[in-house]
């Protein structure tokens, strides 16, 4: 008998140190899920701020070559280099064209040209991607050229870069050979449009038009115009677009000319604008890439953009309005040179002072002011990520410029901009378009709306179907019954997104089209049928007899069916006497609303679906877990059933209840397949329920494929989970404060 005691002494030991092993192992391994949890969504939460914090970093500008030219040239007009930053030339008052390999600092190649050769260079300018030059002479007559680039690699893979220039044509535009002081080019088609301005005041446009037939390239018509009737005052600066459709003029009183050159036998001056006072005079003009907005710049250091925008009101349909302002110089700006890749560009003053800047959101980028001279020349390389700058004194200096994000700065992501062709600021979502002058529109705004937007409807349909639902099935059904629709409610959740979002694109949206002023009628008739049914309840003792207690839904279902019918039966008449026959057009003509198949009604349909079984799950737990014994007393006390639910079971429930609440919002702020197929999918400011919009995280959904890696586009689409993330993280805070106070408040009945 004792040895049998101290076996069983022996075994209990040995399984309560099995117990505790496992306990404490058990406790490490818990530990350890937590902790590596936290550390799981730390680090995806880094990795998100390291990719889109490159946005917010400066503009980096650095020198890497200096020549120093003034003893080899007396004049210089014009800079360039290619889009390796490996060469560059420049064009002086001799009639030669020398190109210069910026790493050894020799001359590479010398173009002459016996056209040219008693005749001295008065102006330069070449087409915004930098493939074609014209320069004024002084006899009256302009030349043409194209440069190309050829790109050679040796066995050892070191890359090479010749240069090749050609004298397209020369073209006599002024007969009594008045000095060209002024000339702009641009291409279309291969064939040239020259704005040229003379010594003597003269304002000529030349230009080239191809006419094609079914057999091939036809004749080739050349027109020169003498545009100074048109004009009348004396012009001081002038700028074509790139496409030689639109030629800019200022005049020395401030006016500023807008000629439509898109019909090259008949320039049309459509516009007069006054866009300076009398005392301030126009000393730099240029067309931004795309052709849309035009930079000006006074004598008072002012720097300003003009564009066109629609107007119903004016003569033409739009007119020239002032777009933005940038940062004043401290002298005026001279020379204007537009990138050919955004809608950055560099502006140079009289005191030899640099501004990167964008249109956008009128942001000076960087400052370069290393030599205190004034500029004579001022080009930006073609990839935009260098610029070659030609000083009085002969120095050319060549820069690096560091400017991946120039489109996505804060005020770009979160305030409104005016963007080109727009009426006013706005709030717009537009990453691509259909052409590389595309201005990018980045707002988060829209998205952020959209989020919310799509969320609240959502909730708005979920919650009190969810918790009105684990309210009767906890309290109110017959246990048969609760048994058969939690199952079901709960199975509604393995329901894929996509199938939700699937359903609700091609089959809801269509159907709630058709049925909508039902849908509105439903929203009064069904708790005049439920009240109905109460009545019936109330007043007909001998139902009790028939219906069990937890049954008594049986009684309400088929009146909301009736309800339903009733609503899609009176929908017509309600449409035509109330609403003008057709609910679209009252919403448009009445309201000013359009109505949109997929809108925000189907999405709160949808995804308040997909939602419904989170919340009422977690609610029907939380309600099923009150003691008893309080429902019991409150019963014994003379409340009713619904007293008791209210007043007793939902107070003390409410911290469950309102956590079911913030991880079913959780779920809707972060669905992404719904919203993506039941709206429209459109980043569209508005918070009308008839129309669509986009979320944060349907968004980075659309466009990722889209979106070059380490590009703007890219990392804003980190941003916009960073948004995401702080949003659902803010509100899953106040969620847990509310709820734990909602616990400390009721932990006690």
């Amino acid at each position: 008998m004792f040895l049998k005691k101290e076996n069983d002494s022996k075994i209990k030991k040995a399984a309560h140190k099995r117990a505790v092993f496992f306990d404490k192992l058990a406790k490490v391994v818990i530990n350890l899920g937590g902790v590596s949890v936290i550390i799981a969504v730390i680090g995806i939460l880094i990795f998100i701020l390291i990719e889109a914090l490159p946005l917010l970093y400066g503009v980096d500008v650095k020198k890497e070559e200096e020549l120093a030219l003034k003893n080899k040239y007396s004049s210089i007009l014009l800079a360039g280099i290619d889009e390796y930053q490996k060469v560059a030339y420049v064009i002086t008052d001799s009639a030669h064209i020398d190109f210069i390999n910026l790493q050894k600092k020799t001359l590479l190649k010398k173009f002459t040209f016996d056209q040219l050769k008693n005749s001295k260079v008065e102006s330069a300018s070449k087409t915004i991607d930098g493939k074609y030059i014209a320069i004024g002479l002084n006899d009256g007559r302009a030349a043409l050229f194209n440069i190309a680039y050829n790109v050679q690699f040796d066995k050892n893979e070191n890359r090479s870069i010749l240069p090749e220039l050609y004298l397209n044509n020369v073209v006599s535009l002024d007969s009594a050979k008045s000095k060209i002081i002024q000339i702009k080019i641009s291409l279309s088609d291969d064939q040239p449009t020259i704005a040229a301005l003379t010594e003597s005041g003269k304002f000529i446009l030349y230009s080239i038009e191809k006419e094609s037939s079914l057999f091939g390239e036809g004749e080739e018509t050349e027109y020169k115009f003498v545009l100074n009737d048109l004009v009348k005052n004396h012009i001081v600066q002038f700028d074509l677009d790139e496409d030689g459709q639109k030629l800019m003029a200022g005049d020395s009183d401030g006016n500023l000319y807008y000629f439509d050159l898109r019909d090259k036998s008949a320039p049309n001056p459509v516009q007069k604008l006054k866009i300076l006072p009398a005392e301030n005079k126009i000393t730099a003009m240029k067309f931004l890439l795309g052709g849309q907005s035009l930079i000006v710049a006074d004598d008072k250091g002012n720097l300003n953009s003009w564009m066109k925008v629609l107007d119903d009101n004016s003569e033409h349909g739009w007119q020239m309005v002032l777009s933005h302002t940038f940062e004043k110089s401290d002298s005026p700006v001279t020379l204007i040179e537009a990138s050919s890749r955004n809608k950055s560009f560099l502006a140079a003053n009289r005191n030899g002072e640099i501004r990167l800047i964008y249109l956008t959101d009128a942001k000076t980028l960087a400052k370069i002011n290393d030599m205190k001279i004034p500029i004579v020349s001022v080009v930006y390389s073609p990839k935009s990520n260098g610029a070659i700058v030609a000083y009085k004194d002969g120095t050319v200096i060549n820069y690096f410029i560091d400017n991946p994000h120039p489109e996505a700065s804060m005020k770009a992501l979160f305030a409104k901009n005016w963007y080109e062709g727009y009426k006013q600021p706005e709030y717009v979502w537009q990453s691509t378009g259909g052409t590389d002058s595309f201005e990018p529109k980045l707002s988060m705004i829209p998205l952020v709306i959209g989020t919310f937007k799509g969320t609240f409807y959502a909730m708005f349909f979920a919650v009190p179907f969810a918790l009105l639902g684990a309210l009767y099935t906890s309290s109110f059904s017959h246990p048969k019954i609760k048994g058969k629709i939690k199952p079901v409610v709960e199975l509604m959740a393995a329901l894929p997104s996509v199938v939700i979002g699937f359903l609700a694109g091609l089959w809801l949206a269509p159907l709630l089209e058709k049925v909508l002023p039902a849908v509105f009628l439903m929203i009064f008739i069904f708790p005049v049928m439920i009240f109905f049914g109460v009545l019936i309840w109330k007043n007909f003792p001998k139902l009790h007899s028939f219906v069990k207690e937890g049954y008594e839904i049986i009684l309400i279902v088929p009146l909301l069916i009736l309800g339903a019918v009733i609503s899609n039966w009176i929908a017509p008449f309600f449409e035509n006497v109330f609403l003008g026959g057709d609910y679209r057009l009252f919403l448009s003509n009445q309201l000013n609303q359009n109505y949109d198949q997929r809108n925000a009604i189907v999405v709160g349909f949808a995804m308040g679906f997909a939602v419904i079984p989170i919340i009422f799950t977690i609610c029907e737990d939380a309600l099923s877990s009150v003691p008893q014994h309080l429902s019991s007393a409150s019963l014994a006390l003379g409340a009713s059933k619904w007293q008791t639910a209210t007043r007793v079971v939902l107070p003390t429930a409410s911290p469950g209840i309102f956590s079911a609440i913030m991880i079913g919002f959780g779920r809707a702020i972060g669905e992404t397949m719904i919203v993506l197929m039941a709206t429209g999918n459109t980043p569209i400011l508005s918070f009308s329920p008839f129309n669509g919009m986009r979320t944060l995280s349907a968004n980075i959904a659309v466009e990722i494929p889209e979106a070059p890696y380490h590009g703007s586009l890219y990392r804003v689409l980190f941003v916009s989970a960073a948004l995401l993330f702080l949003l659902t993280f803010i509100f899953n805070t106040v969620g847990e404060i509310v709820r734990q106070k909602l616990r400390k408040k009721y932990m006690h009945i």
